[in-house]
């Protein structure tokens, strides 16, 4: 029997993607062999990462301006290599810093130039997305930094800074293809793929095309975004089943109904928590509720043991992976693009369940 499984990632899939990627799996429709075993060279998989690009672009509506890249490396490795392709300039850029991950990207950012940092939540363990004003922003800055969705937090932006012509570089890990957005407000947009694309072991970057090609040689070749831009992510072998994945979620994506249908489902969702949450005795929210996220809902009852013991049971009955980051304890409920509805629906009657036992004095 499956679970609900609530984890932040890797994360839930879509059924129907496991299932089809279970009957292909063996033989891939008339190849004769898996997605595994294929050559990346061949004319099979050239269809299949042209065809995973191509649902990509027709999703976010990506202008023709923008090069689509499917790299390695993790969200952790795009903290190295966006400023040591774009900080080149004045080697400076601006930073938002709204938890662990812009965190770890502003002290990567410090190795090549000046990461000066505008306004931080960090004091206040990262609960809202910090206030900020225009004129703070750096116009001779290279780019401009933010973490749009805080998986461990639960905050996410939502109003982009205006940073005029200074490009917007955002990590967009945890609420990639969640809603509607503008592609054409940033200048990179990079995502891991192991919370709402698919499985780990790819990386997708979207990079306005002006912003390539603005080191010298002396950067290492496969830390710079021009070599995988010229070789359309093929300089060296890529994750081939994980992009294989994504081009799957990406196919059921569209049969749901595109952006503005799944949008719609995660907003239901994460009405269905937080209006729980913000009823409930026991339990409460710990995001502001100007920041919430339509991703990642954290909460607490204020008592450690009472969220351990709430933990295990809900693990008992098929809720897996309510566990809070370590950072912060409590519990966190990821309900990416894949979760049903229904998964939600059961998550806050076991709640509620376990909130009139605790009222009646049974735990």
């Amino acid at each position: 029997m499956r679970v609900y499984n609530f984890s932040a990632g890797p994360a839930v899939l879509p059924l129907e993607v496991l299932e089809k990627a279970q009957s292909e799996f063996v033989c891939f429709q008339d190849s004769g062999m898996s997605v595994m075993e294929m050559s990346h060279r061949s004319k099979a998989y050239s269809q299949i990462i042209e065809g995973t690009e191509a649902k990509l672009r027709q999703l976010m509506q990506i202008p023709d301006t923008y090069k689509v890249l499917f790299l390695q490396g993790g969200a952790s490795l795009q903290f190295t290599m966006v400023p040591m392709n774009l900080m080149t300039g004045s080697k400076k850029a601006d930073f938002i810093d709204t938890g662990v991950w812009s965190s770890k990207a502003i002290k990567e950012a410090k190795k090549f130039g000046k990461a000066n940092v505008i306004a931080s939540s960090k004091a206040d363990t990262y609960s809202y997305i910090p206030t900020y004003k225009k004129e703070q922003f750096d116009k001779e800055a290279d780019y401009v930094y933010i973490c749009q969705n805080n998986t461990i937090y639960g905050t996410k932006f939502n109003t982009l800074p205006n940073t005029g012509n200074v490009p917007l570089v955002a990590d967009l890990s945890s609420c990639i293809l969640s809603e509607k957005m503008d592609v054409n407000r940033y200048g990179i947009i990079f995502a891991g793929a192991q919370k709402n694309l698919g499985p780990a072991g790819v990386t997708v970057v979207i990079i306005r095309e002006d912003l390539i090609g603005r080191v010298d040689e002396s950067i290492p070749t496969m830390l710079n975004y021009k070599t995988h831009a010229a070789n359309d992510s093929m300089f060296n072998t890529p994750p081939t089943y994980a992009i294989y994945m994504l081009g799957l979620v990406l196919e059921w994506m569209l049969a749901q109904g595109g952006i503005e249908v799944i949008e719609k489902k995660n907003k239901e969702k994460a009405s269905i928590l937080y209006d729980y949450l913000d009823t409930s005795k026991l339990f409460r929210g710990t995001a502001a509720k100007e920041d919430r996220s339509l991703m990642n809902i954290p909460f607490v009852t204020g008592d450690e043991t009472l969220d351990a013991a709430f933990v295990k049971a809900a693990t008992a009955k098929g809720l897996v992976n309510l566990k809070g980051h370590r950072s912060v304890g409590g519990m966190r409920a990821s309900i990416y693009n894949a979760m049903p509805i229904d998964g939600v629906k059961a998550l806050v009657d076991f709640m509620k369940q376990f909130e009139r036992q605790h009222e009646e004095g049974i735990l």
